[in-house]
Parts: C-alpha cells; sequence; structure tokens
C-alpha cells in the first residue's frame, strides 16, 4: 500500500512538472520562447503594432515585448545603432539610412480629413499639394465656402510628415497653420475645427472628422491593395545590418509576416503585404 501512494505522489509530480512546462494553463509555448524583445520608432505603427504584440504575448507568455512610439527616424536610428531589437518606419528609407535590413509588412493609407460640416467631398493631389504649400488658402477655391483654410500637419522629423510631403512632391515647401506631433493631435485639431484640413492614418480615424476621396478615389483596404489611392505608405521592420536578429525577435517578425497575423492587422486599419 505505502509503495502505491508512493507511486501515485511521484505520477502527480510528473504531471505538474509537465503541466507547468507547458505555460501551467494547458497549451504549450512550443519553442519555449523567452526574454525580452524591444521595439521603437513610428507612432503611426503603434495601432497595428500593439494588437501584434498582444496577439503574440498571449501565445508566448514567457516573452516580454515592448514598444516606444518615437517616431520613424528615431525608429532607424535606434535599429541601425541595434539599441532596439525592432525599429518601426512608416516612411521608405532614404539615401543614408542604409545600416538596417529593412522588411514592408504593411501598406497605409494617408486619409485626407476635413470637419464633418464642409461640404468638400472630394480633392485632387494637385489641389491638396496647392494647399499644403500655400497656393490655394481659401475653401472657395475648391468648390467649398468662402472661408480661409486651416492647414493642419505634422512635425518635421515623423513618418507620418515625410511621407506627405515626398508623396505630393512638397518637401521643403509646406505651410502649416499647426504642426503637431501625433496622428491623434491632427484629428483632434480637425474636429474641432470646421475650416481645417488635416492628414492621418487610416488606422487612426473615427466618426468626429469625414475623409475626403482624393482624385476621387476613397481610402480604403481595397484601394490600397490595388494601388489606385494615391497618398499611401509602408509600415516597415528593421533590424540591424549584418546582425542576426534573436530568436525571440526573429519569431516576431515571423509572425508579422505570416498568414497568423493577416485578420490582426486588417483589424487595425492597414493592409498586410502579401
Amino acid at each position: 500500500m505505502k509503495k502505491k501512494v508512493i507511486s501515485l505522489l511521484a505520477l502527480l509530480l510528473v504531471t505538474l512538472v509537465l503541466f507547468t512546462a507547458c505555460g501551467g494553463d494547458g497549451t504549450a509555448d512550443g519553442d519555449g520562447l523567452s526574454g525580452r524583445v524591444s521595439l521603437n520608432g513610428s507612432t503611426s505603427v503603434e495601432r497595428v503594432i500593439a494588437s501584434l504584440i498582444e496577439a503574440f504575448g498571449e501565445a508566448h507568455p514567457g516573452l516580454t515585448l515592448t514598444f516606444d512610439a518615437t517616431g520613424s527616424g528615431a525608429g532607424i536610428t535606434s535599429a541601425t545603432e541595434g539599441t532596439a531589437d525592432i525599429g518601426l518606419s512608416s516612411r521608405h528609407l532614404r539615401e543614408g539610412e542604409d545600416g538596417v535590413d529593412a522588411t514592408v509588412f504593411a501598406i497605409d493609407g494617408l486619409a485626407v480629413i476635413v470637419h464633418p460640416d464642409n461640404p468638400v467631398t472630394d480633392l485632387s493631389t494637385e489641389q491638396i499639394a496647392a494647399i499644403y504649400t500655400g497656393a490655394i488658402t481659401n475653401w472657395s477655391e475648391v468648390g467649398g465656402e468662402d472661408t480661409p483654410i486651416a492647414v493642419i500637419g505634422r512635425e518635421a522629423g515623423s513618418g507620418s510628415r515625410g511621407a506627405f510631403d515626398d508623396i505630393m512632391g512638397i518637401e521643403d515647401q509646406v505651410q502649416h497653420d499647426q504642426e503637431l506631433t501625433s496622428g491623434g493631435a491632427v484629428i483632434t485639431a480637425v474636429a474641432t475645427n470646421p475650416f481645417a484640413i488635416g492628414y492621418s492614418s487610416l488606422s487612426a480615424v473615427g466618426d468626429t472628422v469625414r475623409i475626403v476621396t482624393v482624385n476621387g478615389v476613397p481610402c480604403t483596404e481595397e484601394t490600397l491593395l490595388d494601388g489606385s489611392y494615391p497618398i499611401q505608405r509602408p509600415f516597415i521592420l528593421m533590424t540591424q545590418l549584418g546582425t542576426e536578429p534573436s530568436e525571440a525577435a526573429q519569431a516576431f517578425i515571423d509572425f508579422v509576416l505570416s498568414p497568423a497575423a493577416r485578420e490582426i492587422i486588417s483589424n487595425a486599419g492597414v493592409v498586410q503585404v502579401q
């Protein structure tokens, strides 16, 4: 009887060890990932990357992932210098920014937004460029009311500003009434000013503002995928050039690029690169 009790206790102990090794909830973290992965970069990717981090973290409870939303320039620098495991940019790399391995994981539309009461529903890329360079200053010039246009944009150095200026061909020519440090701040400024225009990541735009069509094309997932919406930009993952990412960092990158992440990325308002 005593031997049977000892055998039963031993069996229970083995079962407990196996249960603990599987994460304690009956589901194994098969690759045993642990440690920390640091991400740094564009504020525009914050919504989608937070969702991806949450999903990946749930599958790998022994792993800690952190993200600092510091801007695309800082993300490129942190990847180049190796101060973060993964950098994130919401604009294409420029000449001289060659110290990283870069992979585009999603496409984002920069939505042009106005106040809901603004009667203007469509603008051409030429009109938008003229507004942002000061050649057009009144809404009446583009089919709206006879009121001055309040031009809202992002601060120099942000990924959104860099992408918008590059796409519109207006770099070093922009004339803002306000330069703000986040897409959320731009949305708030436009939502509270009936005469304002701004731009923000499609994923961040809610019902407090209205998105205008550009060249007659709406900013949607479909028009981003088929390339017909003209103001779009890449979301880029970066690691230090010539340095192998850690096992955990590479596993996260592989997850972001996998079919398993497609719905998460789509729900965040951007489109996974196929």
